[in-house]
């Protein structure tokens, strides 16, 4: 899938109806070849201490879910994008974990974030998942249709800021009355890189 980002141009505000062309970008699955890339790219998001992070527990021996590991590469095929959703159990239901989502610093604020979720949740919802959790940002996700009503009655396996823990509903009700810890689903490992 790709994508080409049209932005008005200063001058439009005075009725101009000038257009300028941003970097074009596409979204594909992700592959072992893009593994230095990815780490990379989540390095310089997040630095060492993404390991540490508490969604990071369940996501260690685990396999993303398939087809919902995706990258963004630019024009020349340079990596610029990465997100992943797991398999998880949301008190006893299952869903998916999204994260981490990273975008390179030069690439920011051209809809590659924007693009990477609204793919992997029409990915999720084609697939047959019925909820996606995540630790992050509220006012960004809420723009996905996230929430914190979903995740009222859930708990993590560590320490995470409960006004940032969302949830979604890819089917109405998924997540009615859910409550008791997220665990890590059981699926087998693959040869894909770990994750922040």
């Amino acid at each position: 899938m790709a994508f080409e980002l049209l932005c008005q141009h200063p001058s439009a505000a005075r009725g101009a109806a000038t257009a300028c062309a941003l970097p074009a970008f596409a979204i594909r699955d992700e592959a072992p070849c893009d593994m230095g890339a990815r780490e990379a790219l989540l390095d310089d998001a997040f630095g060492p201490a993404r390991f540490l992070k508490t969604c990071q527990r369940l996501r260690d021996g685990s396999a993303p879910a398939p087809g919902l590991a995706l990258v963004a590469t630019d024009d020349a095929g340079a990596l610029v994008g990465t997100v992943r959703l797991w398999p998880v159990l949301a008190g006893e239901r299952e869903a998916l974990l999204l994260g981490p989502l990273a975008v390179s610093a030069q690439h920011r604020a051209l809809g590659i974030g924007r693009a990477l979720i609204d793919e992997s949740l029409a990915r999720s919802r084609d697939f047959g998942h019925r909820a996606v959790l995540l630790v992050g940002d509220a006012p960004y996700y809420a723009r996905f249709g996230f929430e914190r009503r979903f995740t009222e009655r859930l708990t993590m396996p560590g320490p995470v800021e409960r006004a940032r823990f969302l949830g979604l509903e890819l089917v109405e009700g998924a997540l009615r009355g859910a409550c008791g810890r997220v665990v890590a689903a059981a699926t087998p490992a693959i040869d894909l890189p770990r994750a922040a």
